[in-house]
């Protein structure tokens, strides 16, 4: 393994097999595979020669692949880049020439179909998003991670405000502009800009088409090219065994609390207790997500709201365990925030409710466990149930 002394070891169990590593940049990927496939072959797709040589002759890589000992990995880097290489791979992978291909992307939207296919062929899916806690250990504060995020790349910068909007500039500069995604670059980040504020919110089109200016179908589209950038994602609707109305929105959320931060527009007008509060829940979510992609089994992440706005702001249910997660910005809880919690207890005696604050002990209010947050973020691994 190459020796980096700064090197943090994420937490992902590769297969054995061929599969896809997804993420979005600078969360680590090829930091990543260096250490762990030190004497793989690499072809880094967003070096503009190589780009070339495979778009114009994606056959190319089966002279690369069959140059390689029985037992060799061949990474490539950002394969959306030139999604026509996929066909290619697919047939190599359906050869079982004991050659194992490793192919990270920044971008689902080119490979939609393509990830299909080679799923079928037994490429395997892996997801690499922010830091977790647990990853940083020692090395993480809240305060650090709800000011700029866990983006390693930012997360490790020496200023990392200034690497965050640098950040923002590349991927609408290169990623969004450069692939054509959207007509207007101007539309897209004012429609940046007024999404921020549906962050850890139900997400409504037709109230960001208007605010935003342009069609409800242009929001739609606009949402998923984040979706299929990695840039965000959003939470279903709980509704197993439902007894009561349910809300039919989904909930939205960056994918990153500094990624938030970053587009929220904060002013003398803009309550900062409510920024604080979302970029906290946000952080709490970011986190749940990357523990449900990395367990070997399914396990949904969702929220539930009834139509009479009562709300629990996680749901995970899966193999390991069935958790209702809510999360409060103030460590003192009082009657009307277990209102929610206890109407859901009622409805699934079943799962494990409790709270999540910013405080420095553990508490029981009402028959709710209440942990802290740090506590409850640092203890987050694959490998632990949700509740320790």
């Amino acid at each position: 393994m190459i020796a980096n002394s700064n090197y943090v070891p994420r937490i992902l169990n590769p297969p054995e097999g061929s599969y896809f590593l997804l993420g979005p940049r600078g969360t680590g990927k090829s930091t990543w595979l260096l250490q762990q496939y030190p004497q793989a072959t690499r072809i880094d797709l967003l070096l503009g020669e190589e780009e070339r040589r495979f778009s114009a002759y994606p056959e190319k890589i089966r002279d690369v692949a069959r140059s390689l000992p029985e037992g060799s990995t061949l990474i490539l880097d950002e394969i959306q880049r030139v999604p026509r290489l996929l066909p290619e791979i697919h047939a190599l992978i359906e050869e079982k020439k004991g050659i194992q291909y490793i192919m990270t992307g920044s971008s689902a939207r080119k490979l939609r179909r393509s990830v299909s296919d080679l799923l079928g062929g037994r490429a395997l899916l892996r997801q690499m998003g922010p830091f977790m806690a647990s990853e940083l250990k020692s090395e993480f504060t809240l305060e650090k991670a709800l000011k700029t995020g866990l983006i390693p790349l930012i997360w490790e910068s020496t200023d990392p405000e200034g690497r965050l909007r640098d950040y923002l500039s590349l991927y609408l500069r290169e990623e969004v502009q450069a692939e054509g995604l959207v007509r207007q670059i101007g539309d897209f980040a004012r429609f940046l800009e007024v999404a921020s504020f549906s962050h850890a919110a139900i997400w409504t089109s037709t109230d960001i088409a208007r605010e935003s200016s342009v069609k409800r179908a242009t929001v739609d589209n606009y949402l998923q090219i984040l979706e299929d950038l990695l840039l965000a994602f959003s939470l279903p609707v709980f509704a197993r065994r439902a007894k009561r109305k349910l809300t039919a929105h989904s909930k939205f959320y960056f994918f990153d609390a500094g990624i938030y931060r970053a587009l929220r527009p904060q002013g003398i007008l803009d309550n900062s207790q409510e920024i604080d509060g979302l970029t906290l829940e946000g952080l709490v979510a970011q986190h749940l997500r990357n523990w449900a992609l990395a367990q070997n089994k399914p396990h949904s992440l969702s929220f539930w709201r009834t139509q009479t706005k009562l709300e629990v702001d996680f749901i995970i249910y899966g193999p390991k365990g069935f958790w209702a997660i809510e999360v409060k910005r103030s460590p003192n809880l009082g009657p009307d925030d277990v209102r929610a919690m206890s109407a859901f207890k009622e409805e699934y005696p079943e799962a494990t409710c409790f709270f999540v604050v910013p405080s420095k002990r553990r508490e029981i209010y009402r028959g709710f466990p209440v942990i802290p947050i740090e506590e409850f973020l640092l203890n987050m691994t694959p490998e632990n149930p949700i509740l320790t």
